[in-house]
């Protein structure tokens, strides 16, 4: 498909459209809870979470070179959070506030301007997206963001809920299919939640 432009004088510009692995202005990158307790030895481990970390760092290179912004989400949990199993819910108790577990590893090569945006603080509220109760979306806008490139974990539980979110609020979504890995609870539940997410807009970027 070619897009068609009016330059000043009334004279037609043929340009092809940008390619999703382009950066623009308008794009940001958007890394959903790679923390400790996600990775392998963690509370409530990814079987192959790590293998996120060097996609992701070669994305943060290519957005840090283009001087584009990138956006971190993390669990950031009290104790005795809704979501935890001594509390009724499904999981461990995992990434609480302050924690070694709740931590950004080491090995993610996160620039000091990277914003970082906390989830799931209330003691009563599950928050698997990263807009659910956060300032994710107003930060967005205040600095003219349009696409979201995606990667993180885990496939079918935060960047699923994240993805749906940033949908749902007309952000255009890239999501970056080297750089996620699924909890898959039931097998497929990653490959499900890939289909799911690009039925309803996103464009699946292959590593």
């Amino acid at each position: 498909m070619t897009l068609h432009t009016l330059r000043p004088g009334n004279v037609i510009e043929l340009r092809p459209p940008v390619p999703e692995q382009t950066l623009q202005a308008g794009d940001a990158l958007l890394i959903v809870d790679v923390q400790n307790d996600f990775l392998p030895g963690g509370a409530l481990p990814v079987a192959s979470g790590a293998a996120v970390l060097e996609p992701l760092n070669a994305w943060i290179a290519r957005f840090r070179q283009a001087r584009l912004p990138i956006f971190v989400t993390r669990d950031w949990h009290p104790p005795k959070h809704c979501s935890f199993q001594a509390q009724g819910g499904p999981w461990p108790a995992h990434c609480i506030a302050d924690s070694a577990g709740a931590a950004f590893p080491a090995q993610l090569a996160l620039p000091p301007a990277s914003i970082v945006v906390s989830k799931g603080r209330q003691r009563e509220a599950e928050a698997y997206s990263g807009f659910a109760g956060s300032e994710l979306d107003r930060q967005l806008r205040d600095m003219e963001v349009s696409r979201l490139f995606v990667g993180g974990l885990a496939t079918d539980y935060c960047v699923l809920a994240t993805v749906n979110d940033a949908l749902r609020l007309n952000y255009r979504v890239v999501l970056l299919g080297d750089a996620l890995r699924p909890v898959d609870v039931r097998v497929g539940d990653g490959e499900r939640a890939i289909a799911a997410m690009c039925a309803a807009g996103a464009q699946l970027l292959k590593g």
